[in-house]
């Protein structure tokens, strides 16, 4: 059954190498290629998708990525679409954490990196400008829209700005009398398990964690480790921009304020500062999720254990912050179809995607801003060309993403 989808898990690949640019960039990117390209899915349906995930804590474009998978083949499909997905990246920071003391930090800021902010610019204004018709059609989704863009570019970071306007324009297009006719569709068999599953894990990690830093269990790093990128899988909202600070604070601020107020713990699950800001920058450069950081982090928080626990660590990053985002997406979704059958959930979209639309647009500026674009550069030039460039290929060609992609890579290798 798995082999009439080869196409499409080669195209994941290949999504995977050249994803630059975050999770705004990368709808976009899916856009251009399970929309247009391979008609995986529809316009309507990648919108729904991107925004019930932005509903839920987790990776937003790996949630949307496996919903593609599983509306092609179910859960197996859908499973195999993560891993896929998430491997490249995984690999590539896990690497790092065993890379990172014999390499040069400076060399890491290549300028070979320098056009991906303005190719993800392009690659969103292109999302923005195909999804508009279908979701702008009336006054009510201008405000919602207009409205969407101006709240997200003043609170752009912000973990509850996103799920609060998608609720909010859900709302306020109920309060419409406008018939949407309801669809006959069988309510789906609801998969209890994935989220018992999700809460069970959740909890005796947690009860576990605890238990072994009160009573001070030797090699208890795993354990801790596990729990702690576990929970913040499960409970960030907002996306890589959100999890970094988070990390940040759990492994490389609070054992040093713990050193400080206690007796030196050597089992603490710890992080050098300037390692965490090196990954940080790192992994912005990196194709694929960002929550992939978190495969660096296991690998520098078990390094001292060994080699061959320094590889366990990666694993452990890896399969945490990835995991609660499969079990949620997977719960929720099926709940979320059935709730398609009334009216009200249909009255319901034509709000949420006015406001993603918004969303889009000011990520978009959002972007722009730290773009040298408004000085009498060559480099501001050649950014306004590679903006343009990305929206007008993607727009007018059949040109796949990866060849803009390697474009913009070997441009930056060459200016």
């Amino acid at each position: 059954m798995l082999l009439r989808h080869i196409p499409f898990l080669k195209a994941v690949f290949v999504h995977s190498l050249t994803a630059f640019g975050g999770p705004q960039a990368h709808i976009g990117m899916m856009m251009k290629t399970f929309v247009h390209r391979r008609r995986d899915v529809s316009e309507q349906e990648l919108m729904e998708y991107n925004a019930f995930c932005n509903l839920l804590p987790g990776a937003s474009s790996t949630q949307t990525l496996t919903l593609i998978g599983y509306k092609r083949g179910g859960i197996p499909l859908a499973v195999i679409t993560l891993l896929i997905w998430i491997l490249p990246a995984s690999i590539l920071m896990g690497s790092l954490s065993f890379l990172l003391h014999y390499i040069d930090k400076k060399q890491l800021g290549t300028d070979i990196f320098r056009f991906i902010a303005p190719m993800a610019a392009g690659f969103l204004a292109y999302a923005a400008f195909t999804t508009f018709p279908l979701a702008i059609r009336n006054l009510i989704t201008w405000i919602i829209m207009i409205i969407g863009a101006v709240a997200t570019y003043l609170l752009f970071g912000q973990p509850w700005v996103i799920p609060v306007l998608i609720v909010s324009a859900g709302i306020v297009t109920n309060f419409s009398r406008k018939r949407i006719p309801q669809t006959e569709q069988k309510p789906r068999k609801i998969r209890w398990w994935n989220f018992w599953l999700f809460g069970i894990i959740f909890i005796a990690a947690g009860i576990i964690s605890e238990r072994a830093r009160l009573d001070n269990w030797p090699d208890r790093k795993p354990i801790n480790l596990f729990e702690n990128t576990y929970r913040m899988g499960s409970l960030v909202f907002g996306g890589g921009q959100v999890l970094m600070p988070m990390m940040y604070e759990q492994w490389s601020v609070r054992p040093e304020t713990i050193k400080k107020n206690k007796n030196k713990d050597q089992n603490v699950v710890q992080i050098d500062e300037s390692d965490m800001y090196t990954a940080m920058g790192i992994v912005r450069a990196v194709p694929g999720p960002v929550f992939s950081i978190a495969s660096f982090a296991g690998g520098m928080a078990l390094k001292d254990m060994g080699t061959e626990m320094q590889v366990v660590g990666c694993l452990i990053g890896m399969i945490a912050i990835f995991l609660p985002s499969a079990l949620l997406v997977l719960f929720f979704f099926p709940i979320w179809s059935n709730l398609k059958k009334y009216a009200a959930v249909y009255r319901s979209l034509e709000g949420i995607n006015a406001v993603v639309v918004g969303i889009m647009i000011a990520s978009t500026l959002y972007i722009m801003k730290d773009i040298s674009i408004g000085e009498f550069k060559t480099i501001s030039l050649v950014n306004i060309g590679v903006i343009l460039g990305t929206f007008l290929l993607l727009n007018f060609t059949k040109i796949a993403p990866p060849f803009i992609v390697l474009a913009c890579l070997g441009l930056g290798a060459l200016v």
